[in-house]
């Protein structure tokens, strides 16, 4: 998901299954989703993140 906007390969997948639940490996994917969009939000306006 962070290279690029497709689907996670099966490999993938059945890896993420073995050590989560669906429900988490959802909500693992909104997180890294929501942290790729903050990067190239800022990363577009040239933007620091405000750490303080």
């Amino acid at each position: 998901m962070t290279r690029g906007a497709s689907a996670l390969r099966e490999g993938a997948l059945r890896e993420l299954r073995e050590h989560f639940t669906e429900d988490q490996i959802v909500e693992l994917t909104l997180v890294i989703c929501a942290a790729n969009f903050t990067n190239r939000f800022n990363d577009a306006l040239q933007l620091e993140p405000d750490l303080g």
